[in-house]
């Protein structure tokens, strides 16, 4: 005898997919809050440790910057130290030219000439004085030019005054000094040029062999 099933199955299996239906989406809800929460841990593992690096970063630098700071203090204390160096060798260097300088005005004065002052500023000697005649100063000027120790000089006034019958004549010229015995520079790099290589002597004649024929 056949069986019939008057009950609403569908009904049943309807409300049976949808709690399976809903089972499945509170699970797949609850894997994409999983995932969310292990994406973002490891985002903010990223941000910490690149934070971290980033403090270190900033920590160096600013020891750098203050390693820098003590080299430029360094800089300017060694420029200062090599420029009193230069000045002292430039001293010592020149301690006699001094001495060369007032020799070589002693020498250079012809007669009918006299010094009134002397003036110094760096390289440049401001010379004044009175003279007979124009004749003198030229002559002054040459002896000036080829004294060795002062060079280039130029005749900025000269003109009769009254006051000195025996040398109406009052001039004033400047020259340049020099110092012959200074390292020169003739390539024009800025650098004193090395000194020629001494020339090897001759090579000594070789003594003759004494020797002879026995008598």
């Amino acid at each position: 005898m056949a069986r019939i099933n008057l009950l609403p199955w569908r009904a049943e299996r309807r409300k049976a997919r949808q709690k399976e239906f809903v089972g499945m989406l509170g699970l797949a809800a609850l894997c994409g809050v999983l995932v969310s929460f292990l994406i973002v841990s490891w985002y903010s593992g990223r941000i910490s440790s690149q934070t971290g690096r980033n403090e270190y970063l900033r920590g160096e630098i600013t020891k750098v910057d203050g390693q820098i700071k003590e080299i430029e203090e360094l800089d300017k204390k060694k420029g200062k130290l090599l420029a009193r160096k230069e000045v002292i060798e430039q001293l010592q260097a020149n301690r006699s030219q001094m001495v060369h300088l007032f020799d070589s005005l002693v020498r250079t004065i012809p007669d009918g000439v006299t010094l009134t002052s002397i003036k110094q500023e760096g390289e440049i000697l401001t010379l004044g004085g009175r003279s007979q005649s124009n004749a003198r100063v030229s002559t002054y000027m040459r002896n000036l030019e080829g004294s060795g120790w002062m060079t280039g000089p130029d005749l900025n006034i000269i003109e009769a005054k009254a006051g000195n019958a025996g040398l109406p004549y009052e001039f004033n010229l400047k020259v340049k000094l020099a110092n012959p015995n200074a390292p020169k520079d003739e390539d024009g790099d800025g650098k004193p040029d090395a000194a020629p290589a001494a020339t090897a002597p001759a090579d000594v004649a070789a003594a003759p062999v004494a020797g002879g024929t026995a008598p």
